[in-house]
């Protein structure tokens, strides 16, 4: 009996904890359906993780080296050619020369026509004061002072014989021309005056550097050296003369020596003959 009716009373105690059971879980719903059916809520807690995180593999970062190889060794394509109809060919402008150039360039070639010394010199800022007294020291000796752009004096000089004196005119020039080759002159003026360097001239069509200037300065002047010419002539001219007159006046003198000689010994002759005919009749 007693074992019987402790069974039952468990029996009867799970039931109970059961429905109980169900009837929390119909109330857990039906709270649940109504409070869920509003809009925006949320809900009072919320349960958040705490701990380790999960673990993932992270890539390591690659070598500085490598890194260098794969960026020499990427493969860049070719840009695509374009289409021959797409690209536009570009038409050069040819500007035409201004009449003001045109009357420069005369100029400058009727200078190289009509003057044997044209010399070239870079304008190293100098001043208005300054070029004023080298105009007017130059102006002594017949030598003037020429301001010509380097755009006409380059499209004068390609096209003349002149054409090995383009690398001479960059920059600041100045042209110093002369109807005589004065080149000393020139120089002591533009020792006076730093500012002016010379870079090379152009004397009786012919170039020179500044050091080739130089040793032409020190050359004698044309009237020197026509004396001399004349004076070497004259001399060679009077030797000739005496050579000539030598043989002639040496030859008339041997002869006349010959005739002396000849005389003299026919007058001994003939004393020696007297003396043996007056000797022969003495001793008949």
């Amino acid at each position: 009996m007693n074992i019987t009716t402790g069974n039952n009373f468990y029996f009867v105690i799970t039931i109970q904890q059961n429905c109980l059971r169900q009837i929390r879980i119909k109330m857990a719903a039906t709270l649940c359906g109504r409070l869920l059916s509003k809009a925006g809520w949320l809900p009072l807690t919320q349960s958040v993780r705490h701990g380790s995180k999960s673990v993932t593999r992270h890539r390591k970062p690659v070598h500085i080296l490598k890194q260098k190889l794969l960026a020499v060794t990427e493969y860049i394509p070719p840009t695509p050619a374009a289409p021959p109809g797409a690209l536009v060919r570009r038409v050069r402008k040819t500007e035409e020369e201004s009449t003001l150039a045109v009357l420069l360039r005369k100029d400058l070639e009727t200078l190289f026509k009509e003057c044997k010394m044209i010399a070239v010199v870079q304008n190293n800022a100098i001043n208005a004061e300054d070029l004023l007294q080298l105009k007017h020291k130059l102006k002594r000796h017949n030598i003037s002072i020429k301001f010509f752009p380097n755009q006409v004096t380059r499209s004068f000089l390609n096209n003349s014989i002149y054409s090995n004196m383009l690398p001479l005119f960059v920059g600041q020039t100045v042209i110093f021309v002369s109807k005589e080759p004065k080149v000393k002159e020139m120089l002591q003026a533009l020792r006076r005056s730093p500012q002016m360097v010379l870079l090379g001239a152009c004397i009786e069509n012919t170039l020179l550097s500044y050091q080739g200037v130089l040793n032409y300065s020190k050359l004698p002047s044309m009237t020197t050296i026509q004396g001399e010419l004349v004076g070497g002539l004259t001399m060679m001219t009077s030797q000739t003369v005496s050579m000539l007159r030598h043989h002639p006046a040496h030859l008339s003198a041997l002869l006349q020596q010959y005739v002396k000689q000849q005389g003299s010994g026919d007058a001994t002759n003939a004393v020696t003959n007297k003396d043996a005919s007056t000797i022969q009749e003495a001793a008949a």
